[in-house]
C-alpha cells in the first residue's frame, strides 16, 4: 500500500477508536467513590447498587425509582414528604447512574426489574409495597406493579411509556446502530449538557441540580447506559402493563406537568383510556422537573392519594 493509503487507513482506525478511547478516559465508578456515597452499597448478583433508606423501621414501604439521567437524589423533597406521612422510603440508583455500577448489558425492562427484585431480596423487603416512579422510572414501576401482586399502590410522575414524543432526525441518529454508539460517546455529554441549559429551571430543592446532572455525563459508563435505555426501554409501550394494573385494581396516581417538554400531553389520555380509575393530578405550569420545581404541589397530591382523600 502507498503512504496515502496507509495514512487513510490509520485515520479511519483512529476515528473508529476515538469514541471508545474517550469513554475509557472518563473517571470510573470505583469502590473508593462508592464508599463516599450518602447511603449504602448492596453487592447484588448484577452489580453494586447504591441505595438509601429514609424513615422509621416498621412503617409501610415506598420504593422510589428515578428516570433516565438523574439519579435517586432527584427524590430529595419527595422522600421528606413521604416520611412525614409515616412511610419508610427506599430509593436507589439504577445501573449506570449515580453511585451504582456501570453494568454492561442491554438496558431493557428485564434488566431493570432484575436489579429491583435483587435489591428487595437483599434488603429482606417483604409484604405490601407502594411504588413511585419518575419519568423512565414510571415505566419500570408500572412493569413491576403489573407483575407483583404485593404492590398496593402505584404513583407515577411525568411517566414515560404512555405516549412517545415526536421522533426527530436527531433522535434517529442518536439511537441508530453503530453511528449512534459513535455519536453518543463523543458528543452525547455535550448534547445533554446543552439540553440542561435549554431546560434550566429554578430548582427549589437542589440549587445545583444542573451541575450535578452535568457531572454525571463525565463519568465512564453513563452515556452508554443512556443510549441503551433509549434504544431498549424508552421505545417500549407501558400500555399493556397499565391494562393489567387496571384489571387487578391497583390504585394509581399519575402526576403531570402541564408545560412538560418531554412527556406529551396525550400520555394522560392514553392512561385514562386503559385505566379509567387512575387518579390524575396536573400541576399548572410545571415542566418535566416538577419534583424539584413544585415540591409542595407534589406533597399535596401524595398526601391526598395516600390518605384516601
Amino acid at each position: 500500500m502507498t503512504p496515502v493509503v496507509y495514512g487513510t487507513v490509520g485515520l479511519l482506525a483512529l476515528l473508529a477508536a476515538w469514541p471508545f478511547l474517550a469513554e475509557w478516559a472518563r473517571p470510573a465508578m470505583t469502590p473508593a467513590r462508592q464508599a463516599k456515597a450518602p447511603g449504602e452499597i448492596a453487592h447484588l448478583p448484577g452489580g453494586a447498587t447504591h441505595y438509601r433508606w429514609s424513615g422509621r423501621e416498621g412503617d409501610p414501604v415506598v420504593v422510589c425509582i428515578h428516570g433516565l439521567s438523574t439519579p435517586s437524589y432527584v427524590f430529595a423533597a419527595t422522600v421528606r414528604s413521604l416520611t412525614s406521612l409515616g412511610y419508610r422510603v427506599l430509593s436507589y440508583d439504577l445501573y449506570g447512574r449515580g453511585y451504582s455500577a456501570r453494568v454492561r448489558g442491554t438496558q431493557d425492562m428485564a434488566f431493570f426489574l432484575s436489579q429491583l427484585q435483587a435489591l428487595l431480596k437483599h434488603q429482606n423487603v417483604e409484604g405490601p409495597l407502594i411504588v413511585l416512579g419518575f419519568s423512565m422510572g414510571g415505566q419500570i414501576a408500572a412493569a413491576f406493579a403489573a407483575r407483583e401482586d404485593r404492590v398496593e399502590k402505584l404513583i407515577i410522575v411525568a411517566s414515560a411509556g404512555l405516549a412517545h414524543a415526536e421522533t426527530t432526525g436527531q433522535t434517529r441518529v442518536w439511537t441508530a446502530p453503530v453511528i449512534g454508539d459513535w455519536m453518543t460517546r463523543i458528543w452525547g455529554g455535550i448534547a445533554l449538557r446543552r439540553e440542561l441549559v435549554d431546560h434550566k429551571t429554578v430548582a427549589t430543592v437542589i440549587p445545583d441540580l444542573e451541575d450535578r446532572q452535568a457531572a454525571e455525563t463525565r463519568m465512564r459508563g453513563f452515556l452508554p447506559a443512556i443510549l441503551s435505555s433509549r434504544r431498549h426501554l424508552l421505545q417500549r409501550s407501558s400500555l399493556s402493563d397499565h391494562t393489567q394494573i387496571a384489571r387487578v385494581k391497583v390504585a394509581v396516581l399519575a402526576i403531570w406537568g402541564t408545560a412538560d417538554p418531554v412527556i406529551p400531553r396525550r400520555a394522560l389520555s392514553a392512561l385514562a383510556e386503559v385505566n379509567p380509575d387512575a387518579r390524575h393530578v396536573e400541576v399548572a405550569g410545571a415542566g418535566h422537573n416538577l419534583l424539584q420545581t413544585h415540591p409542595s404541589e407534589i406533597a399535596t397530591a401524595l398526601k391526598a392519594f395516600l390518605n384516601g382523600a
